[in-house]
């Protein structure tokens, strides 16, 4: 059972989450791509939420959930660091882009970018969709009968999510305008990574067939790369 006044209120915190920071950061609303990243964001976030509690709404329940007992040590840690690193690029990309206008992207950059985001919604999409097991948290989940998914986007990489979360930062950086944005991308990037190294560890210890899974599908987060 979904408990709605606290998704109510983690729906309100990522609003702000994400908003107040950017416009802090900019100065000034007046900001075109800042509204136009926002929109898309929540649109996406929204839809994905009201698909969640309609059609599993035990993935939803276990997104929700902030931490648990059997959470690795080391994924807290790393977490609270992803956490603060991706909230500096919130703020470092209206600093650039629009306060102290260090960055000039093109016009068609921008575009490009807003089409690659909507692209790494699609990919956050079909993974929500294959896997139910898709915890924030690195944990085998056997209070819900965590198997192996290799089915859609898991037929091509192991961490389609992050594959997503690859596409959304390089296309976020470049509708907002930001190459400093870009290279902080870059960062974040390379600490999702490392976390997936890590996870695959776990994965491949205490999931049952999930070493057969990784010699099927070679490769974590881009195909024919790596």
């Amino acid at each position: 059972m979904v408990n709605l006044k606290v998704l109510f209120a983690q729906l309100v915190y990522l609003v702000l989450f994400f908003s107040v920071p950017l416009f802090l950061a900019a100065g000034t609303i007046a900001w075109p791509a800042g509204w136009t990243f926002l929109v898309l964001f929540f649109a996406f976030v929204f839809s994905l939420t009201y698909w969640l509690y309609r059609h599993n709404p035990g993935l939803l329940t276990e997104r929700m959930t902030v931490s648990r007992s059997d959470q690795k040590s080391w994924d807290k840690i790393g977490m609270t660091f992803l956490y603060a690193a991706f909230l500096g690029w919130l703020i470092l990309m209206p600093l650039d882009a629009v306060r102290f206008r260090w960055s000039h992207v093109p016009t068609w950059l921008q575009v490009a970018g807003a089409l690659m985001l909507i692209g790494s919604f699609w990919l956050f999409y079909a993974t929500f969709r294959e896997n139910s097991y898709l915890s924030p948290m690195v944990r085998i989940q056997s209070d819900r009968g965590q198997t192996v998914v290799s089915t859609g986007p898991y037929h091509y990489v192991r961490h389609p999510m992050y594959a997503a979360a690859l596409c959304f930062l390089l296309g976020g950086a470049l509708l907002l305008g930001s190459w400093f944005g870009l290279l902080a991308a870059l960062l974040l990037i390379i600490m999702i990574a490392i976390r997936a190294v890590f996870e695959e560890r776990t994965l491949q210890q205490e999931l049952q067939g999930y070493s057969d899974y990784k010699t099927h599908v070679k490769y974590r987060l881009i195909p024919y790369i790596w």
